[in-house]
């Protein structure tokens, strides 16, 4: 390919990256195509006036096709402006930001002035999970993707895995996974042959699936199997650990993605979790299990040792409590009483015991 050139007023020398790519654009790109991004950049900014898509996929360990479709989707967010002698061939792209509030050239907006850089007060601003935006692609977006091979190529093979022809959702969908999310035509084909092998073939179940791949940071077939073959094992594991023998529901299925990917647990802890929930319920209890595994994310439990550490404490604990029980109970022996001691004593004189007697003797 080509090379093509980057065009730029700023100092080189240096790599500068604003925060508001960091706080907007980043959190929700692919990891793969904001690679691409600060390698253009640091092409741009260090003397390398020429570059190429072949340069770009021989840095980053990508293929062109991956090299192309990070610039496509930048260029799509309206941050770089891409010029071509024809579909294919770039000739020079120009980094900006959209904003109508600007006044400088895209490459100022880019970039502040090195010298004298503005001192920013800082912003404490809400941590947010990163979320993955879906467009709705139009007839004249939708035309021009498809006309690129390896769309066509993935259209027509997700239509033999369906076994019938894509409707619209199909087609937005598959559009979505490529370009935005930035699955390569390999991991697409990977996640329909996915989903289907488990007999789910609506867009919802397999939007759901790329989701929560591109979330983990799955970019490749071979960590795509990785990911499944442990999702297969750890499920497997927590059946055993319950006696169950069948598929988890879907509100089974949002508890064991808590404890993986929430609580951040290994398979060891969450076993641990259901046996003592069937010691103590005698039945797979998920809530039961979600209360113990979440009082240990609390206490800091990383590995089973932590958890015989809290047991060996909580174990001491109870003892001292016992003891207090039978010291509050345990009470000093009182002198019995009933019911002639309880009223006062007469005291009795010498003269009193002959008065007495001496009417005892004078009534025979």
């Amino acid at each position: 390919m080509s090379n093509f050139r980057l065009l730029s007023t700023t100092e080189n020398g240096v790599t500068v990256i604003t925060n508001r790519f960091i706080d907007e654009y980043m959190p929700h790109a692919n990891g793969s195509f904001v690679k691409v991004y600060l390698l253009l950049l640091r092409c741009l900014q260090n003397n390398k006036i020429e570059t190429s898509i072949s340069y770009l996929a021989e840095v980053l360990d990508e293929t062109e096709k991956d090299i192309d479709r990070a610039i496509r989707y930048w260029e799509k967010e309206q941050i770089l402006f891409v010029s071509r002698s024809d579909k294919s061939t770039i000739t020079s792209i120009s980094f900006g930001m959209p904003t109508a509030a600007l006044a400088q050239s895209p490459i100022e907006s880019e970039v502040s002035n090195i010298n004298v850089p503005a001192i920013e007060e800082p912003v404490v601003k809400p941590v947010a999970k990163p979320t993955i935006h879906k467009p709705s692609y139009s007839d004249a977006q939708i035309k021009q993707l498809t006309d690129i091979e390896e769309v066509k190529w993935v259209m027509n093979t997700v239509e033999r895995l369906l076994e019938r022809l894509l409707k619209p959702a199909d087609i937005q969908l598959v559009l979505f996974l490529y370009e935005s999310v930035g699955f390569s035509p390999e991991l697409i084909f990977y996640l329909y042959e996915y989903c289907i092998s488990k007999n789910k073939k609506s867009v919802s179940y397999i939007e759901a699936v790329a989701i929560s791949w591109a979330e983990e940071g799955i970019t490749t077939v071979e960590k795509a199997e990785e990911s499944t073959a442990a999702y297969n094992n750890n499920y497997n594991a927590i059946n055993k650990a319950f006696g169950l023998n069948r598929t988890p529901g879907a509100i089974e299925k949002k508890f064991m993605h808590r404890w993986f990917h929430e609580y951040g647990f290994d398979i060891q802890i969450i076993e641990e979790a259901c046996n003592r929930t069937m010691l103590a319920t005698g039945k797979p209890d998920f809530k039961y299990t979600d209360k113990i595994l979440e009082n240990w994310k609390k206490k800091g439990v990383a590995s089973k040792k932590d958890i015989a550490a809290l047991d060996e404490v909580h174990a001491k604990q109870n003892a001292i409590n016992v003891s207090n029980k039978q010291a509050a109970t345990t009470k000093q022996p009182v002198p019995s009483t009933n019911k002639f001691n309880a009223f006062p004593q007469r005291k009795y004189s010498d003269e009193d015991f002959l008065s007495m007697e001496q009417r005892l003797l004078n009534n025979r």
